[in-house]
């Protein structure tokens, strides 16, 4: 049994329990062995927690697309994993890779604009860096075979 949580449509909690088949339990934990989805994850969940100090008139603006651009990262990461194929795998490698390169520039700003302070960018800075580079080397892996 495996519990399922989500928000519904009106903003009410749901818990779910449904049960997991094993092919299905492998496949979703395929994606859990790569580093760069272990890393990108904890990028997401860091910037989710700076970006909560943010001021107000920026949650509709640059807090968002930080939000966005983080967890799109770990995301493809995770449903190319699920793929077939390793091509298809790549091209979510490939959407990764934008989405990290899109979050640094996003983070060039905050800081830039005083909203992120300087050891978290630094530090966010190097994860994505990491990140971007553990990605690419799994996009030429997957190309090469």
């Amino acid at each position: 049994m495996e519990t399922f949580r989500f928000e519904t449509e009106d903003g009410r909690r749901k818990t779910v329990d449904a049960p997991l088949s094993k092919a299905m339990a492998r496949q979703q934990r395929a994606h859990e062995r790569l580093d760069a989805f272990r890393l990108s994850r904890e990028l997401a969940l860091e910037l989710y927690r700076c970006t909560a100090n943010f001021p107000q008139d920026e949650r509709f603006g640059l807090v968002s697309q930080i939000r966005r651009a983080v967890v799109s990262i770990p995301a493809n990461i995770a449903e190319g994993a699920a793929r077939r194929s390793k091509r298809e795998f790549s091209r979510f490698l490939l959407n990764a890779r934008g989405s990290a390169t899109e979050l640094r520039l996003l983070l060039d700003i905050a800081h830039e604009t005083g909203n992120l302070a300087e050891e978290d960018f630094r530090r966010s800075e190097q994860k994505l860096d990491r990140v971007f580079a553990m990605t690419s080397g799994l996009i030429r892996r997957s190309d090469l075979t």
